[in-house]
């Protein structure tokens, strides 16, 4: 699943791409938003916009209107040169945005729909969003209460939840944790206020450094890094390598899955012990 920092360039490259312009063609295969273009006809609307809410996607058109988008496990933007379509299935291009300048293609996309100011302030889903971690006006204090008022749930569970924090998937679940030297399944009311700090202080962190600038390829997550080093080989320090030495101290990587959707958990039990006051920070 795409994560805050792919999102966000998502939402970039997509404003670089579109804002100002105004669309020339509008096409979906969503029901929903085919009513929306029949009422207040979209062609003609200038994109004034594109941003990022967590792992939301927001395109405001002129005349009050959001395109909002999230895209789950498999969804993707891909923009091109006016005329171009990418090699894809036709049948997954669920929505086309195009421009004199360019043409932005949604792919995949399980989750689109129209909304108003009035309706994006009142949405269930995204008014319940905790601090965005790569929001300009992020609340640290904010994002600790959240994460306090779920004592007794354990801290790696509490980071996937986007209503406590927006924007950590499972990647950066397990990377900002190592970073942190706090173990996954200490619950959070064990959880020392340094440690809860240097938590969210590594999630901003991490998600910060990997929203460096790609044009085209918009949701994956390749170049992904957390440990700094240019080796490519080196670029994770737990995800993904249950079993193998750790980076810092040799220790073989854990892995188990918890929480509602059963996700691999990554650490280290020597860096992350559960007294967290010998980690490396």
């Amino acid at each position: 699943m795409p994560e805050g920092d792919t999102i966000f360039r998502v939402a970039r490259t997509l404003h670089r791409e579109l804002a100002g312009r105004v669309i020339t063609r509008f096409e979906s295969d969503f029901p929903s938003l085919n009513r929306v273009d029949v009422d207040h006809r979209l062609a003609g609307r200038t994109i004034e916009s594109v941003t990022s809410l967590g792992k939301h996607v927001l395109m405001r058109f002129s005349g009050d209107l959001i395109l909002h988008t999230h895209m789950k496990m498999r969804g993707v933007w891909r923009v091109s040169p006016a005329g171009g379509l990418p090699r894809r299935d036709p049948r997954a291009r669920r929505i086309v945005i195009a421009t004199a300048e360019a043409i932005a293609v949604g792919i995949d996309i399980p989750v689109a729909e129209i909304l108003t100011t009035r309706e994006l302030v009142r949405h269930k889903a995204l008014a319940a969003l905790g601090p965005d971690l790569l929001n300009d006006r992020f609340d640290p204090d904010e994002a600790a209460r959240r994460m306090r008022a779920r004592g007794r749930e354990r801290i790696g569970d509490v980071l996937l939840n986007q209503r406590v924090v927006a924007g950590v998937g499972n990647v950066f679940r397990s990377e900002i944790l190592f970073v942190a030297g706090v173990n996954p399944h200490l619950p959070v009311a064990e959880v020392s206020d340094d440690d809860l700090r240097r938590v969210i202080e590594a999630g901003r962190a991490l998600l910060a450094a990997n929203v460096t600038d790609r044009r085209r390829l918009l949701t994956t997550a390749v170049g992904r890094r957390t440990t700094r080093s240019l080796d490519p080989s080196v670029r994770l320090w737990v995800y993904g390598r249950s079993g193998k030495p750790c980076r810092r101290c040799g220790a073989p990587i854990a892995a188990d899955t918890s929480g509602p959707d059963a996700r691999v958990t990554y650490w280290c039990p020597s860096c992350q012990s559960r007294s967290t006051s010998g980690a490396s920070r």
